[in-house]
């Protein structure tokens, strides 16, 4: 297939060459966050999940769109990231599920993408310089430097109003009455919460009264993009509920949790984005392979009367939390595992056993 040529341009000056793909009308420029997934798979579930927002994802993987997109592997309403780069973009969807091919369902969603480009490099780029703004599109260099120069990145950046739902919906069938606050929740996390609970799904704009006037026996905080420590007013919502309900957390949930409980946030060098990272249980000792998608850590220095429940085995990054006191947990990885493995979805039992008890039983 012959396209259109394209540029990368990174707000250090880097530039990289490549080709048009996706929604990529002559002249149209696409800027964000660039920062890289180590996925082998599970494309469309990454392109989909609202933590991306604000942020163009490099796959590191060589081949993407083999096997297509389908409706079912949707994490949310539509796409959330800013754009993708791919080395190589498939135009073969070679798979029984599929109903469409990928490049196709980008242009669909007027997202751009960028392929043909040394992802090697690029990846290698950004884990030694870190997470970087910038730009590409099919238009002129200098065009896309400019916008690269003026691209804007996740920090000090509240995105989580902009990807929350707008009205409250309710799923699942259970003995037990969840709500869960929406700061970007993937589609995949409310199937596994429906499945055990029933299910109200609040705007992440709702006030402790609003969560309790549904009269809840727990507490859930979704996954969700930008910077936690951007989110003060979300952080007072969740101390208003610490006393009031059990609550489980999970990614920019975990983060917010911790907020809550006194810590602070930090942003990693290049953050977290891939499902092969490998968690230690602390108290088990047992090790989980778990899909990651995060810029922020929580600080461990800051964290009083409250124990890490796990930890990250490639950089120390703490990875949950515990407090039997406050009747809460959380983790910074993501159990429901959209895409895979599946190790860590026990975590969606183990808040049901504590909204039960009262007690985190780890």
């Amino acid at each position: 297939m012959s396209r259109p040529g394209a540029y990368l341009v990174l707000s250090d000056g880097s530039v990289f060459e490549g080709s048009a793909a996706g929604y990529a009308p002559e002249g149209h420029v696409t800027t964000g966050e660039f920062v890289f997934n180590t996925a082998l798979s599970g494309y469309q579930e990454v392109i989909t999940d609202p933590s991306y927002a604000g942020q163009i994802v490099t796959f590191t993987y060589p081949h993407i769109g083999n096997y297509g997109v389908t409706r079912a592997d949707d994490e949310s309403t539509r796409p959330w990231c800013e754009g993708i780069v791919v080395r190589e973009l498939s135009s073969v969807a070679s798979n029984w599920r599929a109903e469409s091919d990928l490049e196709t369902y980008l242009r669909q969603h007027r997202v751009s993408a960028i392929c043909d480009v040394d992802t090697r490099r690029l990846t290698r780029h950004l884990r030694a310089h870190g997470a970087l703004t910038g730009a590409f599109g099919h238009a002129p260099l200098d065009v896309v430097a400019e916008r690269a120069s003026q691209a804007l990145g996740t920090d000090g950046q509240n995105l989580v109003d902009s990807v929350t739902c707008g009205e409250p919906y309710e799923r699942g069938h259970g003995e037990l009455h969840i709500v869960a606050l929406d700061y970007g929740i993937k589609s995949t996390m409310v199937d596994q919460l429906a499945a055990r609970f029933r299910l109200t799904v609040l705007p992440a704009t709702s006030s402790a009264a609003d969560v309790l006037a549904h009269e809840p026996d727990g507490v859930f905080l979704s996954n969700g993009p930008g910077d936690p420590a951007a989110l003060t007013r979300h952080v007072g919502v969740i101390s208003q509920l610490l006393e009031a309900r059990p609550i489980f957390g999970i990614c920019l949930g975990h983060q917010l949790l911790a907020s809550a409980l006194g810590a602070s946030t930090f942003k990693l060098p290049f953050g977290h984005h891939g499902s092969n990272h490998p968690v230690k249980d602390l108290r088990s000792g047992r090790v989980e392979i778990t899909a990651q998608n995060h810029n922020y850590a929580v600080s461990p220095d800051t964290l009083v009367g409250v124990r890490v429940s796990h930890v990250n085995l490639n950089d120390g990054v703490v990875e949950g939390l515990v407090s039997n006191e406050h009747r809460c947990f959380s983790v910074q990885y993501h159990p429901e595992a959209a895409p895979g493995p599946h190790d860590a979805r026990y975590l969606f039992d183990r808040f049901d056993a504590l909204v039960r008890s009262g007690k985190v039983d780890d």
